[in-house]
């Protein structure tokens, strides 16, 4: 079993920047991708950024240039720091891990961005 835990959710003022953890456990395979989805009220889940454990990141045009995953392999651990936030970026973010047919979410933390 893996269990991801997220952290750094926040509210924000538009222009204002969080930074988002995401530490997995458990039983993690050596080749995994790792990444971000976020779902607004009334919207579907979407990709917002994820990267391998080779390092190939990938981004939601609309986080392009104001966002960036990283990860610390050693600690099983992704981040996410969002800069120049704006208020479409408001939505509860989901960690996610994934390889082969399986795939692991965490329990969602809140975004707001608001003035």
């Amino acid at each position: 079993q893996v269990q991801l835990v997220e952290s750094g959710g926040g509210l924000v003022q538009p222009g204002g920047s969080l930074r988002l953890s995401c530490a997995a456990s458990g039983s993690i395979n050596s080749i995994y991708t790792m990444g971000w989805y976020r779902q607004a009220p009334g919207k579907q889940r979407e990709l917002v950024s994820s990267i391998t454990s080779g390092g190939t990141t990938n981004y939601a045009e609309s986080v392009k240039g104001r966002f960036t995953i990283s990860r610390d392999t050693a600690k099983n651990t992704v981040y996410l720091q969002m800069n120049s936030l704006k208020p479409e970026d408001t939505a509860v973010y989901f960690c996610n891990i994934r390889w082969a047919v399986r795939t692991y979410w965490g329990q969602g933390t809140q975004v707001t961005v608001s003035s």
